[in-house]
């Protein structure tokens, strides 16, 4: 009755203040089989609810109780006794840590050697769930012997089996490179490469975040990855229904391309940068996160790598996303990965400019609701963008909404480009944007006021002082002064 009625939160709180852990402690061991597997079972749901109850099994000294009960039981009650570690493990490294300390990582790893499927699957859910708190953990689950049994595990017919398997791999490879290569050691990649076109969702979900695990760390590593030929196979799980798979695929590439420019060379020759624009496209929110990513990274490579990003039309999805996303953290990703595009050369920033994209990442940056993270991001990408941009319609806006600290990259950029080019020169002064350098007010023998003097210096001086009355009136003076001298009557 007490695991059935922990199956409803709404009950939990009055259990708890029954002391039913208390009462559940001796009948485990009881004589009847069933009732000791029950009470396991009441046990494991209770822990699994929060932080409290399954701190109250620690200290009910039940632990060492399963652990000795878990070697020597039959495989029902196996099962019962790693769900209840696990379920008291999940919730923080410090439970996790009672569980290493009471020796139940050895025994949980021979339950990896059961003949039953389901008693294999049950304790690498508990060591997956030890393993993912933090490295000491993780290494600790190592040292047991856990990392060869799972990838037999990942081998076996059962799917629930692979999934758990898989699953903990992942969480054993991401805290740091060694452990992700004691994982490679024993073979795994090859095995969960296979695994990728698998016709089970969750299960590719949790392979693809295994091999994601494994190629973030190093070159070495994600190189492995790539030699087990996911490409151009992975490239397929951006289509899938499931938007976790499609997640962990955009995730997986992105770990893969942000080491090299090599690797990201490798991904745009399997058509790589344009399946994950399509899959961009076609979702929302956090799933587009690692896609957006993937192409800044990419993008920051080199130049050729950049323009490969914008011949596959990634500057207008990215755009999109700047603009359609409510969340700061998808749109900083969006406003990153946009800089990354715009920096290398004119021809780069004028493909990110011509898509109105710049008007945008000011009003972000100078919003007083956006994060402090999209504020520094969005700046540094207008800073990146105007560094480069010699296409003038895009930045005379900015003459007119941008604050001091962007004007200045502006007004030097027309400094650049306004003494080569004649007719940028006549339209500069049609579309009023001479008359608007005019009206900045900059310090004497500042940066900004050489920009400025440059500007003036590409224009006779009757133009210049026809937008700029102290630069009028200066010139009447000296008119009048010189009328005086050859006495001439003025009017």
């Amino acid at each position: 009755m007490v695991a059935e009625l922990a199956t409803r939160p709404q009950n939990i709180e009055t259990l708890q203040n029954a002391g039913v852990m208390s009462l559940l402690r001796p009948l485990l061991l009881d004589v009847v089989p069933t009732i000791q597997q029950t009470a396991a079972l009441a046990l494991g749901r209770l822990a699994n609810y929060n932080n409290d109850l399954a701190e109250a099994v620690v200290k009910g000294d039940i632990l060492p109780q399963l652990v000795y009960s878990l070697a020597e039981q039959n495989r029902f009650y196996k099962k019962a006794a790693a769900f209840v570690l696990r379920a008291v493990g999940k919730h923080s490294p410090q439970l996790a840590q009672a569980i290493v300390d009471c020796g139940a990582l050895d025994t949980l790893v021979i339950c990896l050697e059961d003949f039953d499927p389901g008693v294999k699957e049950a304790a690498a859910w508990a060591l997956g769930y030890i393993a993912r708190h933090n490295a000491e953990l993780s290494q600790a689950v190592v040292d047991a012997g856990a990392v060869p049994l799972l990838v037999l595990c990942i081998q076996e017919p059962e799917i629930a089996l692979k999934r758990v398997a898989a699953s903990a791999l992942s969480d054993i490879s991401k805290h740091s490179p060694e452990l992700a290569q004691t994982v490679v050691d024993v073979g795994a990649i090859a095995h969960l490469a296979q695994m990728i076109l698998n016709p089970d969702s969750k299960l590719k979900h949790q392979v693809l975040s295994a091999l994601s695990q494994i190629a973030k760390h190093s070159v070495d590593l994600a190189e492995m990855v790539v030699e087990a030929e996911i490409f151009p196979v992975v490239l397929t799980c951006l289509k899938d229904k499931d938007e976790y798979v499609k997640k962990n695929a955009s995730t997986l590439i992105r770990e893969i391309a942000k080491h090299t420019p090599e690797l990201s060379q490798l991904i745009v020759n399997a058509g790589g940068v344009a399946a994950v624009i399509d899959c961009i496209g076609s979702c929302k929110g956090n799933i587009r996160l690692p896609g957006i990513m993937m192409l800044g990274y990419v993008a920051a490579h080199s130049e050729n790598l950049a323009m490969a990003v914008i011949i596959s039309k990634g500057v207008p999805q990215l755009s999109v996303c700047l603009s359609e996303e409510p969340e700061d953290h998808i749109k900083a990703a969006a406003a990153w990965a946009l800089g990354q595009i715009g920096r290398h050369t004119p021809e780069h920033a004028r493909a990110v400019a011509v898509t109105n994209t710049l008007p945008v990442l000011l009003s972000l940056y100078m919003s007083t609701e956006s994060s402090e993270d999209l504020q520094v991001k969005s700046k540094k990408a207008i800073k990146n963008i105007l560094q480069k941009c010699t296409y003038l319609p895009a930045l005379e806006p900015f003459l007119y909404d941008a604050p001091p600290n962007i004007l200045k990259h502006v007004v030097g950029q027309f400094s650049k480009v306004l003494p080569h080019d004649s007719k940028a020169r006549r339209l500069f002064v049609t579309s009023g944007g001479l008359k608007k350098i005019q009206e900045i007010k900059a310090e004497p023998e500042s940066l900004l006021q050489e920009y400025i003097n440059s500007i003036n210096n590409c224009y006779p001086e009757e133009i210049v002082s026809k937008f700029f009355p102290e630069v009028q009136f200066m010139h009447f003076c000296e008119v009048y002064e010189n009328c005086l001298t050859k006495r001439v009557l003025i009017n």
